[in-house]
């Protein structure tokens, strides 16, 4: 059990990150994580190690965001919490890509759509963002049919989760890819 010290740390954390509050954001999941490593299950742990990257992504420290869900991604591993891996892999693979390591991002989404595509609880949206992060690497790398491919399956998530943003996004990305 999360202790409540760390949970409400968290509670304010959040609350601080949708106000644009990104340095108390941090000053508050920087307590969480320390609180929770005093006394917190290990998923207590992760939990506010992912919400720390988060920031830290906010704040654009990329390497401080990596080692964060890299840490959290080794907790969730060693705990076989095979949804919250993939969720943390994928925001790894997500840092590498804005980071411009292509090479370290592509084994990353592979890893994290594996572990997705395994578990009947994904939704179309978990999918659909792991896919995005990946057809934008390929897009980059000039793969232009599996661009379009992924392009493709994640329009079509997008659609089924009802995100039209995201099918506009995926819409648009394919008319380049194909010269429509």
């Amino acid at each position: 059990m999360m202790p409540e010290q760390s949970k409400e740390l968290i509670t304010d954390a959040l609350q601080a990150r949708r106000e644009g509050r990104h340095q108390d954001a941090k000053r508050d999941l920087t307590g969480a994580v320390d609180l929770c490593r005093k006394g917190g299950a290990q998923v207590d742990v992760a939990r506010a190690l992912t919400a720390l990257g988060q920031i830290e992504r906010d704040l654009h420290n990329l390497d401080a965001a990596l080692l964060h869900y890299q840490e959290a991604a080794a907790i969730y591993r060693g705990q076989a919490n095979h949804s919250k891996l993939a969720h943390t892999i994928r925001h790894v693979a997500d840092i590498h890509r804005s980071a411009d390591r292509p090479a370290l991002a592509e084994p990353c989404y592979d890893e994290a759509l594996s572990l997705y595509r395994r578990d009947p609880q994904t939704t179309p949206l978990e999918l659909a963002n792991a896919i995005r992060g990946l057809a934008l690497l390929k897009s980059a790398a000039g793969d232009a049919p599996r661009a379009t491919a992924l392009w493709t399956e994640a329009r079509d998530l997008y659609g089924e989760a009802d995100v039209n943003e995201g099918v506009a996004e995926s819409e648009r990305r394919l008319a380049l890819l194909t010269g429509r």
